[in-house]
């Protein structure tokens, strides 16, 4: 999409400062989840933040830096090495949320009180709220204005239980995302593992993997875009 004037719409990213899943499994930010939505934001002409909970590193998962990666991936890594602290943003002043994957988020985005009550605000308020693979564990502690969870009676998806068990991460991750999501009452849509799968529910946006993380971008940039008539 080519570069526009939008540079009063600002977007959100919120990322993990989780390292790791246990004293012997690293993990953090899925690099392709971050960079890509990041690279697509910044190329629509939106502005950008980059926040997590504690600020400072938002950690990379090693086992995402491939030598496949196109070299303008490993660019965006510098924005996670000095993250702001989500409590000192003003996030009233965004126009959209994105949380991406890694298992890092199932660590701390999935408890983090501050995370739960930003999101409550963006959905509450029909602001875009949008997350990727892991991402959605971000969603678990938001509320809708009669204290239901935001994500029941959502459509989304996220990484799936059988995805999950094919990484051999089952084991190790505190919950099962996707059974959590259900449990909550959330309407679950699973397409193939690896397959590219977005799901848009009114200003819900979600992303199945690593595979869907160029097509969410694009549905919160043409959503963002419907909101005014400039892209």
């Amino acid at each position: 999409m080519k570069k526009q004037n939008n540079i009063y719409k600002r977007i959100l990213i919120v990322a993990t400062n989780a390292s790791a899943l246990d004293d012997f499994h690293k993990t953090g930010v899925w690099l392709e989840e971050f960079a890509v939505p990041f690279l697509a934001f910044k190329e629509a002409g939106f502005d950008v933040t980059v926040a997590s909970p504690l600020g400072g590193e938002s950690p990379v998962d090693e086992d995402s830096l491939e030598c496949k990666n196109p070299t303008e991936w490993d660019y965006t890594i510098k924005e996670l090495k000095n993250t702001a602290k989500l409590s000192e943003i003003d996030y009233k002043s965004f126009d959209a949320i994105f949380i991406p994957g890694g298992h890092g988020p199932m660590i701390d985005l999935a408890k983090d009180e501050t995370l739960g009550n930003v999101v409550s605000y963006f959905y509450n308020e029909h602001k875009i709220v949008s997350a990727v693979c892991h991402g959605p564990a971000g969603l678990i502690n938001a509320k809708t204005l009669t204290g239901e969870p935001v994500v029941k009676g959502m459509q989304l998806t996220c990484f799936t239980n059988k995805e999950e068990k094919i990484v051999q991460k089952d084991k190790l991750v505190p919950f099962m995302l996707e059974s959590k999501l259900r449990q909550l009452g959330a309407i679950f849509n699973e397409a193939e593992p690896w397959e590219e799968n977005v799901i848009v529910d009114k200003n819900l946006i979600t992303g199945q993997n690593p595979a869907s993380a160029k097509k969410l971008a694009q549905a919160v940039i043409k959503k963002l875009c419907s909101q005014n008539n400039h892209c």
